[in-house]
């Protein structure tokens, strides 16, 4: 079991929120830390909502008996298949409760994702602490099946930092096949047709397309209001989906943009967060003078 990496005593930068985790190897691993971990939970008096693969999800069930009754599932396939739509759930969880303590157990980097949503999933795992670092009542810990060669010391431990650097480290370069569209502004509707040919052509159903229209237009629409003017599109095809990367040389201050959903009357946000409600992955880096956020929408 790794330990917390919450701050306990009154006034920590984590106050209140605890985050672990385990590694498992086996069905029988996993129950043997899963079930006492919830069982506790409902013992004193919390609220218990659990958020794995429908396989856990039955094996812990199946341990529980009737107590199971009192817990809250929550497949995570698809909940969280975009992980970035995790912090949202778990916010929403608390909302759902306040005042009481909430005991979540969720295995976000579950076996059978792409490497990019590996990646994201740990983004996720090391931004949590920044997104609760306020919240009150709130303890969460993350299964890690071994199968998956993920050590979770590495966003257990040190998560500010890890965040910090992954959020300002450039994406993988965008493959040489990829087809580019240098864009400025007036060339929104250009664009949107370029791409709908592209996922048209690829075998995106109909309303998916519709949905990576949207997305894509938001994002675009960022790079000209506040990226300079302009951007780069780039699209190709990658484990299975389509991916449309725009880059720009704007900069992005909020570690959790996307991930908290901006007042009707802020400056920017909006754009970021509805493309995670509508694409299959997001990913968003930014440093001191670029921006990249690459969508991707599965082809079938």
């Amino acid at each position: 079991m790794l330990k917390d990496s919450a701050t306990d005593s009154p006034g920590g930068a984590h106050a209140g929120f605890r985050h672990d985790a385990f590694v498992y190897t086996c069905s029988e691993e996993f129950v043997l830390s899963a079930a006492p971990y919830v069982r506790d939970g409902l013992a004193a008096g919390e609220k218990v909502v659990v958020a794995l693969p429908p396989e856990r999800n039955a094996e812990l069930r199946q341990a529980l008996g009737e107590a199971a009754e009192q817990v809250r599932f929550i497949d995570m396939t698809v909940a969280g298949h975009n992980p970035a739509r995790i912090i949202p759930f778990w916010r929403g969880v608390l909302d759902e409760h306040p005042g009481r303590v909430v005991r979540g157990l969720g295995e976000p980097a579950y076996a059978g994702r792409t490497a990019a949503e590996y990646e994201e999933a740990l983004l996720h795992e090391a931004l949590l602490s920044v997104a609760f670092a306020d919240a009150v009542g709130f303890r969460l810990r993350c299964p890690y099946d071994a199968v998956v060669g993920i050590d979770p010391t590495v966003t257990h431990s040190v998560p500010e930092g890890l965040a910090e650097k992954t959020f300002r480290t450039a994406l993988p370069a965008v493959p040489d096949r990829a087809e580019r569209w240098e864009f400025v502004r007036g060339e929104l509707a250009q664009i949107r047709q370029w791409v709908n040919a592209r996922a048209s052509s690829h075998g995106v159903s109909p309303d998916r397309m519709d949905d990576l229209e949207l997305a894509l237009h938001e994002i675009c629409t960022n790079s000209i209001r506040f990226g300079g003017g302009f951007g780069t599109l780039s699209v190709w095809i990658e484990d299975g989906s389509l991916v449309c990367d725009v880059a720009d040389q704007g900069r992005i201050d909020d570690l959790l943009v996307g991930r908290v959903l901006p007042p009707l009357d802020g400056l920017g946000g909006r754009g970021v967060w509805l493309a995670n409600q509508l694409c299959d992955l997001v990913q968003l880096r930014s440093g001191d003078d670029f921006t990249q956020v690459r969508l991707s929408t599965r082809l079938r």
